[in-house]
């Protein structure tokens, strides 16, 4: 892929693993989109990086505002590459320890978000790359989702959050299959525990005891190795349909 008559878009990408994403593919001459809703700190971004980096404010669920900064970024260079990293988690039990059943509209805002709001991404922006010539490699673009080891090993109470990502992972092989005639690549990485917003908020001792657990390198995943390994899927031709796990060997344990 050549970054630099490309167009990106990256959901998510005010901070964390989309926020390191936006990084790289600036440092690499890419036209950069960043969609999030947090337009204070989305803006700051774009300004930060110079001018190849835009920002639209976007809630991935809703189809004309992801639409709209799909076409924000396709109006600068052919769009060749979405990468899906907006999320939220939500921790609460199947039924709490007094017998409470989970919170229904909590778990549907979950899904929504993670997974309804990917295969936003996916569909809009396959139907958006469709329109691109094909590239030197023979073809249109790249679309990469974010799931978690949690599609795999979901914990105590991540029932929505492990169902979402499980949802993502599924999606996968049956998108790349589906947007193969017009080539287009459809991939997926599944972070283990990462260094983001979200887990700034936990105590430094939790945090320790989360990087103890990955089996090495014993430490929290940089944001920066998201990049990396995105950049790379990008670029890897005969990568499709596939599903990584980045996560140092991490298997999650029941809580």
């Amino acid at each position: 892929m050549n970054f630099e008559q490309s167009a990106c878009l990256i959901t998510g990408g005010a901070s964390g693993l989309g926020g390191a994403t936006v990084s790289k593919l600036a440092k690499l001459g890419a036209f950069v989109v960043i969609a999030d809703r947090d337009a204070e700190r989305g803006q700051a971004r774009a300004d930060e990086l110079g001018e190849r980096v835009s920002y639209v404010q976007t809630d991935v669920t809703d189809p004309s505002q992801l639409q709209a900064a799909i076409e924000s970024a396709a109006a600068r260079a052919p769009l060749r590459l979405a990468v899906s990293c907006a999320g939220i988690g939500f921790v609460s039990r199947t039924l709490s320890r007094e017998g409470v059943p989970h919170d229904l509209g909590i778990f549907e805002k979950v899904i929504g978000v993670n997974l309804i709001g990917t295969f936003n991404l996916i569909r809009l922006a396959g139907a958006q790359m469709a329109n691109n010539e094909l590239d030197d490699s023979g073809e249109r673009g790249v679309i990469i989702n974010t799931a978690s080891v949690a599609a795999y090993e979901g914990q105590t109470g991540q029932i929505a959050y492990a169902a979402s990502k499980a949802g993502v992972v599924g999606m996968t092989l049956p998108a790349a299959r589906d947007l193969s005639p017009i080539g287009v690549r459809v991939l997926t990485i599944a972070p283990g525990l990462f260094d983001t917003p979200m887990m700034a908020m936990l105590p430094d001792k939790a945090k320790v005891a989360l990087a103890q657990s990955v089996v090495f390198p014993k430490r929290l995943g940089d944001p920066k190795r998201y990049a990396e390994l995105a950049v790379h899927m990008a670029s890897n031709v005969y990568l499709n349909g596939e599903t990584i796990r980045l996560d140092g060997a991490l298997r999650m344990g029941a809580k």
